[in-house]
């Protein structure tokens, strides 16, 4: 049997970074999380922010790990499968990387010592500036990683000089036009992410009563700030669609299963993609729908996959599917925020069980979500890896055998499954404890002094542990 080894270097790259997104996705938005839930705790002396930060963190620990350690993979993947890619892109993409472990990974590690160690050892602003530079960190590592990212979809600042890419513009390679769009669109994902999955361990900690206060407040608060971040995201992907239409057409057309260039199109709600036969089986579409959202006209077009040549077309099923994913996911989200809502006006927020289980069931959707988003850009972007420019084809090392990429795609599927699910039962294992606090927990050194144990200020606020 003859292997391709492209096709199996994709598989193992989809593989790998399918799993390690997963991570960030949770991270980058429970970092903020856990800043916002310190910083109050400092302003207001409410234990109760103090009590969730501290189950929060435990939490963020396991898959700050994890990712860490999945991220490693990413480089090493990139040597060994995709040689000729880093040396053509390298002068461009290295840095922009480099910039990433200068900033993110330095500033990470220099303050995550204090976030998970510190907080009997120092003040409460200085746990609280830890956690503001871990978070910062975080988004200055999705800055960078999805720069690189957004410049091989829409390449700018450079030239090509003996087949390699070298820069002519830094600020056009960083600020390339798909950049500002999807960092905005991906950051604003993760956070909404990282909402529904504190949603629903709050539903549950309600519904099971264990912790009800803390439960209370993360759902009550969280469920605050998807009001704003969930109806933002749609609005960014709008935008950031808008945007693809304009820069990768080929893109578009497969995420509508478009074949023919036409003014006033219909939505495709549901298809059967045909590319054999360049038509769409049990088609279901609204008239005009397409034009107007994504052109924002009811007489606009869009080019149809015929205008490209059948060897620059994407796959279009794996788009096509991927894309309404996301879409409809984004629409049950909204609909867990609209139904908050109404519940809070009747003061029925947290005695509603349909809702609760609403909630967790929810929770793991934002990441079939990211998965279905990133399958939706890294798919439609083929057959490039540079869009445009340098076909993934091209980008495999020379030498690979298919044999060989088969035993390395197996072996990381082996150890994959090991990891994930193992992080998952510790992380489990941490949610069912609930944010409670030993009444040994001491309050960290402030002004020369140490404060008064914790337990102390619950008793003060009547509670008792």
């Amino acid at each position: 049997m003859d292997l391709d080894p492209v096709l199996l270097s994709r598989l193992q790259f989809a593989w790998v970074i399918g799993w390690h997104i997963l991570l960030p996705a949770f991270t980058i938005g429970m970092a903020s999380y856990i800043t916002i839930l310190e910083g109050l705790h400092l302003v207001t002396g409410r234990s109760v922010y103090l009590r969730i930060s501290m189950y929060w963190i435990r939490i963020f620990s396991v898959a700050f790990g994890v990712g860490v350690v999945t991220g490693v993979i990413m480089p090493f993947q990139i040597g060994t499968n995709w040689s000729r890619y880093a040396d053509t892109t390298g002068n461009v993409l290295g840095p922009l990387f480099a910039y990433e472990a200068l900033t993110a990974f330095f500033l990470e590690a220099a303050f995550l010592g204090v976030l998970l160690f510190g907080r009997k050892l120092v003040p409460l602003w200085a746990h609280f500036v830890a956690a503001l530079m871990i978070a910062s960190g975080t988004l200055f590592s999705s800055f960078w990683i999805l720069a690189a990212n957004s410049w091989m979809q829409t390449p700018a600042g450079y030239e090509i000089v003996d087949g390699r890419f070298f820069p002519k513009d830094w600020f056009a390679i960083v600020f390339n036009p798909s950049f500002p769009f999807r960092l905005t669109h991906t950051v604003t994902g993760f956070f909404v992410t990282t909402g529904f999955v504190v949603v629903a361990v709050a539903a549950w900690l309600i519904r099971k009563g264990r912790s009800v206060e803390e439960g209370r407040v993360m759902l009550s608060m969280t469920l605050w700030l998807l009001t704003f971040l969930v109806p933002l995201q749609i609005f960014l992907g709008d935008q950031h669609g808008l945007n693809t239409a304009a820069h990768q057409p080929a893109k578009v057309a497969a995420i509508e299963a478009r074949w023919e260039t036409q003014p006033s199109f219909p939505l495709t709600l549901f298809a059967i993609p045909d590319p054999a036969n360049e038509t769409n089986r049990f088609a279901i579409e609204v008239p005009y729908l397409g034009s107007l959202i994504l052109t924002h006209s009811l007489d606009g077009e869009i080019k149809g996959l015929k205008e490209f040549k059948p060897e620059d077309r994407p796959p279009v099923a794996i788009p096509f599917f991927a894309f309404r994913i996301m879409v409809g996911i984004g629409f049950l989200m909204l609909a867990v925020v609209a139904a908050s809502w109404w519940l809070r006006y009747r003061d029925r927020l947290f005695d509603s069980p349909w809702f609760l289980w609403f909630c967790m069931a929810t929770g793991p959707l934002g990441f079939v979500a990211v998965l279905a988003g990133w399958t939706t850009t890294e798919v439609g972007r083929q057959p490039w890896t540079v869009y445009g420019l340098l076909r993934t084809a091209d980008s495999v090392s020379p030498s690979l055998v298919g044999g060989e990429v088969l035993l390395s795609l197996l072996a990381y599927v082996v150890v994959y499954l090991i990891i994930y699910p193992s992080a998952v039962l510790i992380a489990a294992g941490l949610v069912r404890k609930g944010p409670a606090l030993a009444p040994e927990t001491v309050a960290p050194i402030e002004s020369g002094r140490p404060r008064a144990p914790i337990h102390v200020e619950l008793v003060r606020e009547g509670k008792t542990l």
